[in-house]
């Protein structure tokens, strides 16, 4: 089962000689990859050696066939396929975009301004879990609503050093890795600002998570785009309104329109622009590949509707509820806070259980 494990080994001890060099920094778009590459590995190379250890162990406790090592036998005999079913889980063939940084949109949906409302509460929530693993959380580009919720809202949610290794000083994971299971429709259940009886309503937020592409991963021409420039409406200072610094662009081969008005200059709010079109394209280019292959992946849900979700916030009973694993937990006001360890740590068990039983079939 572990044949293909030595290879990988030697994979590892090559990246850790690579990554040694200062040349290799130079280029950190380069140096980036080769850390997420590795970091994956170490996980693969530290189980297998446990597991190799264990075996030796067991080997030599049975050659000395002495009645005082019987303790330890029994001990090693139980714990070796659980080391093996472990260094099996990390074979498994990963989404080959788990290593990278995500662009996070969260949209309004049925509800009105209680949706959008709901929306700021999810990019909170993010961007404390964002916090807590780490990384480093950007809005890019957002509408606001009347009450400061969000009718829609982009940020780029990206890895940083500090997050290369998880609190147990394992190899901390990509935030594509985590937050692709955020993708759908979350609905909300408790009393809105606006409701002036007291009354429970249901209102709904759509997220919709993206791999953020490099300019490598996609290559854009810049004869398909449609470039526009308009005047901010929103924050950004003494220019808004006076100067057209937001700007549009339209991929035309595929339809896909992307804005952005956040940033002060047109260049700035151009170059961020790009950054989403491009993991738009990224993601439409891997659909149509999953659709070919029989939808490999999790599909995310487009349309904000209450009657389709992924997952219920339920504030009157502090619940949390995820429809897909059926976890359940009545600590939202914790969750709320950016506590989404247990539930996305449900997802990838479930992931990982699906992926098996491809690998099995």
């Amino acid at each position: 089962m572990f044949e293909a494990v030595e290879s990988l080994v030697a994979e590892h001890a090559l990246l850790e000689q690579r990554l040694a060099d200062p040349a290799v920094h130079a280029d950190q778009a380069e140096a980036k990859r080769l850390g997420q590459r590795y970091a994956e590995l170490t996980a693969v190379v530290r189980a297998y050696r446990e597991w190799q250890e264990a075996t030796d162990d067991l080997a030599a406790a049975r050659e000395l066939d002495d009645p005082g090592f019987a303790d330890e036998i029994a001990i090693l005999e139980q714990r070796i396929p659980e080391l093996e079913e472990r260094l099996q889980h990390l074979l498994v063939p990963r989404d080959p975009t788990d290593g990278k940084d995500v662009i996070l949109e969260i949209k309004g949906g049925e509800g009105g301004e209680e949706s959008a409302l709901f929306a700021g509460d999810l990019l909170r929530m993010y961007m404390r879990y964002a916090e807590r693993r780490g990384w480093k959380l950007d809005v890019l580009d957002s509408a606001e609503s009347a009450l400061g919720g969000f009718k829609s809202v982009t940020a780029a949610v990206k890895a940083t050093p500090r997050s290369a290794r998880g609190t147990d000083g394992s190899p901390g994971e990509a935030p594509f890795a985590l937050l692709k299971f955020e993708g759908g429709v979350h609905r909300v259940q408790r009393v809105p600002v606006t409701e002036s009886q007291g009354r429970i309503h249901t209102s709904a937020a759509g997220v919709l998570v993206l791999p953020e592409a490099e300019e490598v991963d996609v290559d854009v021409d810049p004869s398909d785009l449609r470039i526009d420039v308009f005047r901010s409406s929103g924050p950004g200072g003494q220019s808004v309104n006076t100067t057209d610094s937001a700007v549009r662009i339209t991929h035309v081969p595929t339809g896909i329109v992307v804005s952005c008005q956040n940033e002060k200059s047109q260049l700035q709010n151009k170059e961020q622009a790009m950054r989403i079109l491009r993991s738009r394209l990224l993601e439409a280019a891997q659909e149509a590949a999953d659709a070919e292959a029989s939808q490999a992946r999790r599909s995310q849900v487009r349309t904000v509707d209450r009657s389709e979700r992924v997952r219920t916030y339920n504030f009157p009973e502090n619940r949390i509820s995820d429809h897909r694993t059926g976890f359940k937990a009545y600590n939202l006001d914790q969750v709320m806070d950016g506590a989404l360890d247990d539930v996305i740590a449900s997802l990838v068990d479930a992931d990982l259980q699906e992926r098996l039983r491809a690998v099995e079939e």
